[in-house]
C-alpha cells in the first residue's frame, strides 16, 4: 500500500494534487462534476480587496500545448467573497483551502490576508506577488526581491496562519526573490506563475487578446517550471509547491523530485475538468511503477550525474 500523503506547511494532505488559483473558480462548480474532497486541497480564484471587473475581452487564446490569459484578476472582492463564496465552499469541500491573494499595494495584501486569515476554511494563505505595484511604477513586485520581501513582512505581520509567496518566472534571478520570500518570513513559496506571452492574429494585424500581451501556461512551460522548482528548493529551507504545464501522475512526481512538497494543477483544468480528480486516482499505480513507496521520501530525491 502506497503513501500519497504529504506535509504542507504543518498541514497534512491527503495527497500533494492541488488545483491552481484561476482555474478552479471557488471550487463549488467543480463539485457538481466530482467529489472535490478527493484533491489535497485547491487554490481558489485570485482575491483582492475591492471587487475587479478584469481586463476587456478578448482575454484567452488558445495556443500549441498552451494558451495565454490576461484575465485581470476579475474577483467579486474580499468581502463578498467571505460572505458569500465561502459558505458555498463550505457545503461541498471539508478540507482547509489555499486562499490566493492578489493586490495592488502592499496595503492591499495587507487588508486582504489579514480578512482571510480569519476564516475557519482558510488553511493558507497563496500570495501572488506578480501583480503590478501602484505606487512603484507598475513593475511586478515579484520581480524585485525587495519589494517581495516587503509584501511578506506585511503580510505575515498580520497573519497567523502559513503564509505561501507565488513567485513569477518573468525575472533573471528567481532564486534572490526566493530567498528574500523566506528572510521575511516566508512559511513556504509556490511557483512558477505564468510566463509571459503574446500572439499575434495574422489575418486581422493585431494581437488575439485585447491585453496584447499575457500569461503563457499550459505543458509547453513545464521544463521550466522543473527547472525553475529545483533551483528554488537547493537555496532555500522552506516547501516549495511546484506549477507551471502539470497535466498527469508522472508530472506531479517529477516535480516533486525537483523539490516540490505538493504541486498545482492549471490550465489542464481548463482543458479537462476531471484532470485532477484523474491524476489524484492514477498516482498510486504510477508509485508502484516507479517504486515509490512514500511520496513525502521523494522530495528533491534526484541523483545528479557524476561530473568526469
Amino acid at each position: 500500500m502506497v503513501n500519497t500523503k504529504v506535509t504542507l506547511c504543518g498541514i497534512q494532505l491527503d495527497n500533494p494534487v492541488i488545483p491552481a488559483s484561476g482555474t478552479f473558480g471557488y471550487g463549488y462548480e467543480f463539485a457538481e462534476l466530482y467529489d472535490i474532497n478527493c484533491l489535497g486541497t485547491f487554490s481558489f480564484k485570485g482575491t483582492t480587496k475591492d471587487p475587479r471587473f478584469g481586463n476587456p475581452t478578448p482575454r484567452i487564446a488558445e495556443c500549441p500545448a498552451g494558451m495565454i490569459n490576461a484575465v485581470g484578476l476579475q474577483n467579486p472582492g474580499v468581502d463578498q467573497v467571505i460572505r458569500e463564496e465561502l459558505p458555498k465552499l463550505k457545503k461541498v469541500f471539508h478540507k482547509p483551502v489555499m486562499a490566493n491573494v492578489s493586490g495592488f499595494s502592499i496595503e492591499d495584501y495587507a487588508y486582504t490576508c489579514a480578512r482571510l486569515d480569519q476564516e475557519e476554511q482558510v488553511g493558507w494563505l497563496e500570495v501572488n506577488i506578480s501583480c503590478p505595484n501602484v505606487h512603484g511604477g507598475g513593475m511586478s513586485f515579484g520581480t524585485s526581491p525587495q519589494a517581495a520581501g516587503e509584501v511578506t513582512r506585511a503580510v505575515k505581520a498580520v497573519t497567523t496562519k502559513p503564509v505561501i509567496v507565488k513567485l513569477s518566472p518573468n525575472v533573471t534571478d528567481i532564486v534572490s526573490i526566493a530567498k528574500a520570500c523566506e528572510e521575511a518570513g516566508a512559511d513556504g513559496l509556490s511557483l512558477i506563475n505564468t510566463l509571459l506571452g503574446m500572439r499575434i492574429d495574422i489575418a486581422r494585424r493585431r494581437p488575439v487578446i485585447a491585453n496584447t500581451m499575457g500569461g503563457f501556461s499550459g505543458s509547453a512551460i513545464f521544463p521550466v517550471a522543473v527547472r525553475m522548482v529545483y533551483q528554488v528548493a537547493q537555496a532555500v529551507k522552506i516547501p516549495v509547491v511546484g506549477i507551471g504545464g502539470v497535466s498527469t501522475a508522472e508530472d506531479v512526481i517529477e516535480m516533486m523530485m525537483a523539490g516540490a512538497t505538493a504541486v498545482q494543477v492549471g490550465a489542464a483544468n481548463l482543458t479537462d475538468p476531471f484532470v485532477c480528480r484523474d491524476i489524484v486516482e492514477e498516482l498510486p499505480r504510477a508509485m508502484a511503477r516507479y517504486k515509490i513507496q512514500d511520496l513525502s521520501q521523494i522530495i528533491g530525491g534526484i541523483q545528479l550525474w557524476e561530473k568526469t
